[in-house]
């Protein structure tokens, strides 16, 4: 009878021996990749070796010959030269377009504008109070689904959700007696995981789109990518990243962590003033602000609708509203930036942050001053992209790569696959969804569309693959203030 406990013990050791293993290979892992990601120099020092290294290869591949057949319509026989920048003309090339490679990449602008608008509203504070109006009102039962929800809706203000939702929901987990870091998993799974996912248009976006048309330029110089390109995949991902995110906390995450001992933490956080419900200054601001979201929906619909409307193109081939749709469409971030200047001078002028024309100015001012690394990182990348396009390097290995495709048969929808993982292999290192997208969009998305797939839907296999490997990646950059904040609840 006594074999039965040292039997019981045996296994109990077998099993805590097998749990420190795995989680040394995952830590030898998670090392790895951190190793390998910091080997990798700064995004902007990236962009410009990027750079330097096209023209001396654009010199080589010049001076060797390479050519490949134009597989493109209308081509006749024609073919692709490599073109070499290590000339005369080259150098007159780089430096005369210098400034223009910079102010018409296209990310730069539609970033610039929409960000004026979502400054208003995140300076007047109605991003911040309509996360928290989500998450304090939901019935105690539906807490873990608005918290992951209010996650990937945040995105809409770029990283906002990491700053404010992540403590937000470990604040509110423990006031309801739950574990706080199962709360900050889960907003922090909603925000990460479901960056490129959203019920409405971010800054990312057109900021995505941008990249996107300037790679699909290089098959086709009039393609147009729009904003929208990926909206509707975007709001059924919202739907399921929630489903996932809040089962995987309440089954997975909650049961695993157990009971929360509050002596483990810090006594600050258990008086925070981040859960304060809303006032009714902010209560009768987010109406005010949904009245905004209404007049320009009603705004839109009198410019879009009428068949004789403003934002309809009389000139379209074919029939119905998206032949003829596309002044809106190519409107998008003009809609982005009315919406939140609007929405969020309604909702300051109710709660008094945005008092007049100054305020409203400041947020704007405030929002372009977080973007100086941003606009340094466009100048090299625009020089990149501009400088693979002259050299015609982007066109030969994107026919190289789609011969390649062709030769093993490997044109169906399963390359998507190996594609999602490389960029999720590629983000564990690279962790900017737009400097990423910046290097691998002008081989990719040409190459693809050489097999017949359009842009629109390489960009949407793009952010899957940049999403799912977002929430383990030790290069995020707020992977450091989010293990500060959970130290808090577990010292």
């Amino acid at each position: 009878m006594s074999s039965g406990p040292n039997n019981k013990s045996s296994e109990t050791v077998s099993s805590e021996s097998s749990a420190i293993e795995s989680r040394n290979w995952f830590t030898r892992f998670l090392d790895v990749v951190e190793w390998l990601g910091n080997l990798l120099p700064h995004p902007v020092t990236l962009f410009a070796l990027l750079a330097t290294a096209m023209v001396f290869i654009s010199g080589l591949f010049g001076w060797l010959g390479v050519s490949v057949a134009d597989p493109r319509p209308g081509a006749d026989g024609a073919t692709i030269e490599a073109v070499s920048l290590m000339n005369a003309e080259g150098v007159r090339m780089i430096f005369g377009n210098l400034v223009s490679n910079f102010v018409n990449f296209a990310p730069l602008g539609v970033v610039l504008v929409a960000m004026l608008g979502v400054g208003v509203a995140e300076r007047s504070g109605l991003l911040s109070a309509a996360v928290r109006g989500i998450v304090l009102n939901a019935p105690r039962h539906l807490v873990t689904v608005a918290v992951v929800f209010a996650g990937v809706i945040s995105n809409t203000a770029s990283e906002m959700g990491y700053v404010v939702l992540v403590p937000l929901a470990g604040a509110i987990f423990l006031a309801l007696g739950r574990h706080p870091l199962a709360g900050m998993a889960a907003a922090f799974a909603g925000v990460s995981g479901g960056y490129s996912a959203n019920l409405l248009l971010g800054t990312i976006d057109p900021l995505l789109a941008g990249i996107t048309q300037e790679a699909a330029r290089l098959i086709d110089p009039e393609y147009e990518v729009f904003a929208t390109a990926n909206w509707y995949f975007m709001i059924i991902s919202t739907f399921m990243i929630t489903a996932v995110g809040s089962l995987v906390t309440i089954f997975i995450v909650e049961p695993k962590l157990g009971k929360y001992d509050d002596s483990r933490a810090d006594p600050s956080v258990l008086d925070d003033s981040q859960m304060q419900p809303l006032t009714g200054k902010e209560k009768k601001g987010l109406v005010m602000a949904g009245i905004g979201v209404v007049g320009v929906a009603l705004l839109i619909m009198a410019l879009v609708l009428p068949e004789n409307g403003v934002l309809r193109d009389p000139n379209a081939v074919g029939e119905g509203f998206l032949a003829s749709s596309g002044p809106f469409f190519r409107s998008i971030v003009a809609w982005i930036f009315v919406f939140f200047l609007v929405t969020g001078f309604a909702y300051g002028k109710v709660v008094g942050t945005m008092k007049n024309d100054r305020d409203v100015i400041d947020g704007m001012a405030s929002a372009i001053s977080t973007l100086g690394l941003y606009i340094v990182l466009v100048f090299f990348a625009a020089q990149f992209v501009a400088f693979f396009g002259w050299t015609n390097l982007g066109l030969i290995t994107a026919v190289t790569g789609a011969d390649f495709l062709q030769n093993i048969g490997l044109t169906g929808p399963i390359v998507f696959l190996f594609f999602i993982i490389m960029c999720g292999i590629v983000n564990l290192s690279l962790g900017s969804a737009s400097a990423q997208w910046a290097v691998t969009a002008p081989i990719f998305v040409p190459m693809l569309m050489f097999i017949g797939y359009s842009p629109e839907v390489i960009q949407g296999a793009y952010r899957i693959g940049d999403s799912t490997t977002n929430i383990i990646t030790p290069m995020m950059s707020y992977f450091g203030l989010i293990l500060a904040w959970a130290t808090r609840y577990d010292k």
